[in-house]
């Protein structure tokens, strides 16, 4: 299938692997690539450009297909060090880069020259707008069924994907509750170019993360994610568990008055916790409502092949009966 995402990154399957903490590493990108997606290692999670130089080595070594990183910016006291992160993923040959929080425009310049393609993240349609204006390459357009940050506006992507067609000219790709070839037909039909899948992706064979996560998605049904965060507007879906129903009574409890260090233990470094040693109660992690669609934990090749099958046959078999009724 082609659209004009595969032919800006050079992939066979308009399907990109999103950036996803202490998941986007070699392993999951290079799966994903190899099945003839866009993987995506996540440049935060390694932290050091020496670090992420070593993850885009290690991703080169598993996979002679395109690969891209993602690159969170993020308001922070102690920033990373964004420069040398651009340089390494420069210097590493990457030619894609999934650009995510604040505005990427410091960083574009240098992407540009490079020859890098740069897809943005985007929740409303007036950031994409801005994301196409300072010239990013695409968007990905998250829906509020997103896992992770879905921003404030709270608009599902039945709203939000036909709302950006009508006003992008740059090609985007729908994000938030994508899972299979229904998701793709139907983000096709809305205007987008592809789609975006994270929580699906976790639930692969490849992704390295621990066996119990992969078993929660797996068990989770679409009730089962909650919003953290929205009194300090900084909004998370993640996966319910005693840490995250604990926060929750603690937002409740302090209301207006709620800042960032009362929910720190529920929040702050958890990721290796769960995604490394399985501890699924050790605090909150982004989860999308698209759980309820997951039931089975496939190597990345068939996700994505079964995917592509399942579209097709939508396409020709399914909706091309409509046509002629």
């Amino acid at each position: 299938m082609k659209t004009r995402i595969t032919e800006l990154f050079g992939i066979e399957h308009p399907i990109i692997q999103g950036g996803m903490h202490y998941v986007g590493f070699a392993e999951m990108a290079a799966a994903v690539s190899n099945a003839g997606g866009l993987g995506i290692i996540t440049g935060l999670t390694l932290g050091t450009p020496e670090k992420l130089a070593n993850e885009i080595a290690r991703c080169r070594d598993m996979t002679d297909k395109p690969f891209g990183v993602n690159l969170t910016f993020l308001p922070t006291v102690n920033a990373p060090d964004y420069p040398g992160l651009v340089k390494a993923i420069i210097d590493g040959g990457v030619k894609a880069v999934e650009t995510a929080g604040n505005n990427p425009s410091q960083v574009l310049p240098y992407f540009k020259d490079a020859g890098v393609k740069v897809i943005h993240k985007c929740t409303s349609v007036r950031h994409s707008l801005k994301a196409q204006s300072i010239g990013c390459d695409a968007v990905s357009v998250d829906g509020f069924e997103c896992g992770g940050h879905p921003g404030e506006d709270d608009i599902p992507n039945m709203i939000l994907l036909p709302r950006a067609a009508d006003e992008l000219e740059i090609p985007f790709v729908a994000s938030g509750g994508m899972a299979d070839g229904r998701s793709l037909v139907a983000s096709l039909a809305m205007g987008a170019e592809g789609m975006n899948m994270g929580t699906r992706f976790i639930a692969t064979k490849e992704a390295p993360v621990h066996e119990n996560v992969k078993k929660a998605i797996v068990a989770a049904s679409e009730l089962d994610t909650r919003l953290v965060m929205r009194p300090l507007r900084n909004t998370e879906r993640v996966m319910t568990n005693d840490a995250v129903e604990e926060l929750l009574r603690i937002e409740k409890e302090k209301g207006t008055d709620l800042k960032f260090e009362d929910i720190i233990e529920q929040v702050a470094g958890v990721y290796p916790r769960i995604m490394t040693e399985g501890d699924m109660d050790a605090g909150a992690w982004s989860c999308g409502m698209v759980a309820g669609l997951i039931d089975d934990i496939p190597t990345c090749k068939e996700l994505i092949d079964r995917i592509m099958a399942e579209a097709e046959e939508i396409i020709t078999g399914r909706l091309a009966r409509f046509q002629g009724a």
